[in-house]
Order: C-alpha cells, then structure tokens, then sequence
C-alpha cells in the first residue's frame, strides 16, 4: 500500500482538490438565497464519493478492468436497455434511474465503460495498422449500439461523447492516415449538408420531429442555429449566457456579484450554465485559471501515458482526454456560439452526482496506470526454482 501511494501523482491530486474548491463555491454562489439553497453542502458530499472512487479505482490493477472488458461492456449495456423502458425523464432526456435517495445517470456511466470495452478490443486486434473493413468498423459498429440506444433517449451530448472517445481511441490504435482523412472530410461533409438542410426545411424538420416525440432536439439546435426562431426558449438561455460571460470583463463583478448569473436569467448556472458564472464574476482572468487547471491535468495525463510500459493504459487514458476534451469544449462552446447547446456538464465543477462520480472514477483509472502502469509479467513474482540437495562426502556419523 505505501509503495502504491509513493507513486501517485500528487499534482493531479491537487489540481482536483482546487477544482472541487471552485465548484462547491460557485454553486454556493448561484443558489444561495434561493430555492435550491443549500445543494453545495450536496456537492460536498457527491466529492466525498467521488474521491472514494478515485482511490478505489487507483488501487485497482487497471489491468483487471481490460480482462473484464467484454463482461463490464454487457452489463453496461443491460443497464441501458433497462433504463430505456423504466427510466425517467429529465429535461426532456429519458435517462434517468431513481435509486431512492439519488438519481443515475447510466449514459455518463457509459463512457468509462466504452473506454474500458474499446481499449480491450484494440488491445486484441493488435495490428500495427487497422484495416478499415475488419477492424474499424467493428469498433464503429460497438460504438454505435450504445450511441442509437442514448439518441432514443434524447441525450444528444452523451451519444456525441461517445463518438468523440471512438475517435480518439482509432487514433491512437494507428488508424491509415488516409482513412482518417476520407472519414474527416465525410463527416464534415455530412455535418455541413445537415445543417444547411436543418436551415431551409427547418418548419419541416421540426413539424416532423414533434410528431414523433423528439422536439427536444430542435430546442437544441435552433439555439445554436437559429437563435431568433424561439428566442423565449433554448435561444433565450445562450442569448443570456454570451452577455453574462462578455460582462465579465478582464477581472470580473466580483463573488456574489453577477448580475445575470445572480438574477436568474441564465438557467442552470448551478449545473451546465456554470461557466457563465465563473466567466461573470471572475472574469477573463478566473476562466483562464480554470482552463489552465484542465490543461495541467490533462497534459499529466498524458505524461503518465508516455511513461506507461502496458500497452492498455496509454488506450485508456487517451479515451479519458478525449471525453473530458470533449465535454470541456463542448460545454464552454455551447454558451459562446460554437457549439449546439446539449446540456453537457462542466467536468468536476458543475453540480451533478453521476458526472463527477464517472469524472473522478475516470481519472482514478488514469492514476492507476501511474501506479501499475510501470509492471509487466516479467515484473511479477516468479516462482523460486527448487535447489538439489548437495551430497554429502563420506559416511554419516551416527
């Protein structure tokens, strides 16, 4: 056990501990005074766990989730399925569990499991380049499963997070450059044809998604694309986010004195609005902290990935940076305009149980690749071959 906690990475540790800081401060923030008054004491308690699984997850042997992959990947997938036909909904996403005193969000749960499942099957592939028919789309094809189960369910942004950990992860594995170049320019490609179709069959679109249950998703993309279509609704949250944001300025309002954030006219400033109010109240200077906070924690991430001797922890900690690459930018972006609004949280900072119990059980399995990352089966105890009894010259005296 000493010797396992002498090799963790301590500024990881730190950076976490000054993330908590500024959560539980600026949901205090937010909700003081208000009906939700008192959920920063509940934000405490979500790190309290968090950090339980942080240790957990790093004194595991990160080896022993690969071996189990397949298993955790199934199960994983049974919770969907189960969550698809009695989960609850919120804010118009049927992905919730209610387990009593808290609520479950598996989708969030997902993402580490994809992470953990996709590093098993590239580790199993093996090849030092994949082929596109026999290796890709097999990983696209274990990725797409979870990803139509979660668009049923209207959560936009978990299902484009696991896009995004795919991605990363066919990188690392040596996809052909050429095929990651034809892929890119697909994907553009489509991306721009659908929006430009979203734009001129809007009224359509829309018409044809409310018959069917999914208005939710054009709330979503009108306050991206079309701000001015409903801008009482999705519109109305962005349109306040950008001024809270640009009101900042270069040091801020001040704590506890945001004018918008505090008002209530940004929604959600406790959860995915979050970063308004730290870019309100701080300004330029306390969303640059922040961000600098998420680059170090990153970049020692990918130290411990460097360093790593076993092939699987450099896959998973790659998938770990690419989820939280993603969900930052996405997050920050939806509130300045560069991103559809998917009501992704801000990791380790906005409030929500599940997003900060897979955040630190993610970042407990990238301290575990730290810690046994440097082991290989040669660095095992070997059994002690027996040594023959030397003979002895001459008679025994009785």
């Amino acid at each position: 056990m000493l010797q396992k906690l002498k090799k963790v990475d301590y500024i990881i540790v730190t950076v976490l501990l000054m993330l908590m800081v500024i959560s539980i401060t600026s949901i205090f923030s937010v909700t003081s005074g208000t009906s939700l008054d008192g959920i920063h004491i509940r934000m405490m308690a979500y790190y309290a766990v968090g950090f339980i699984a942080f240790i957990g997850m790093s004194l595991l042997d990160f080896r022993l989730l690969n071996k189990y992959a397949f298993y955790i990947y199934l199960g994983g997938l049974g919770v969907l399925v189960f969550t698809f036909f009695f989960g609850k909904t919120v804010n118009g996403a049927q992905g919730w569990l209610s387990l009593g005193i808290v609520d479950l969000q598996p989708a969030e749960l997902f993402k580490l499991i994809l992470i953990i499942f996709l590093t098993h099957v590239l580790m199993r592939i093996n090849k030092p380049q994949l082929s596109f028919l026999k290796h890709i789309t097999l990983v696209g094809v274990l990725t797409f499963i979870p990803f139509a189960i979660i668009i049923i369910q209207n959560d936009l942004g978990n299902a484009l997070a696991y896009v995004v950990i795919m991605l990363g992860l066919l990188w690392i594995g040596n996809v052909k450059i050429t095929h990651a170049l034809i892929g890119l320019v697909l994907v553009g490609g489509t991306a721009f044809g659908a929006i430009q179709g979203y734009i001129h069959y809007h009224d359509n679109i829309v018409d044809f998604l409310k018959e069917n249950n999914r208005a939710h998703f054009t709330d979503r993309l009108d306050a991206w694309l079309l701000p001015d279509v409903d801008p009482s609704g999705a519109g109305y949250h962005t349109h306040n986010a950008k001024l809270a944001i640009a009101s900042g300025g270069m040091s801020g309002k001040g704590y506890m004195e945001g004018t918008s954030v505090q008002s209530g006219r940004v929604p959600y400033t406790y959860s995915e609005s979050i970063f308004a109010q730290i870019a309100e109240e701080y300004g330029f200077i306390g969303s640059s902290v922040l961000l600098l906070l998420y680059f170090i924690l990153i970049h020692r991430m990918i130290l411990i990935s460097l360093e790593s001797r076993e092939r699987a922890g450099p896959f998973m900690i790659v998938g770990i940076v690419s989820m939280l690459l993603y969900q930052i930018f996405e997050n920050i972006g939806m509130f300045i305009g560069l991103m559809p609004l998917t009501g992704i949280n801000l990791p380790f900072v906005s409030y929500g149980g599940t997003s900060l119990l897979i955040s630190m059980a993610s970042m407990g399995v990238a301290m575990s690749v730290k810690i046994h990352g440097q082991e290989t089966d040669d660095d095992l105890p070997q059994p002690v071959p027996s040594r023959p009894l030397a003979r002895t010259s001459g008679a025994q005296k009785r």
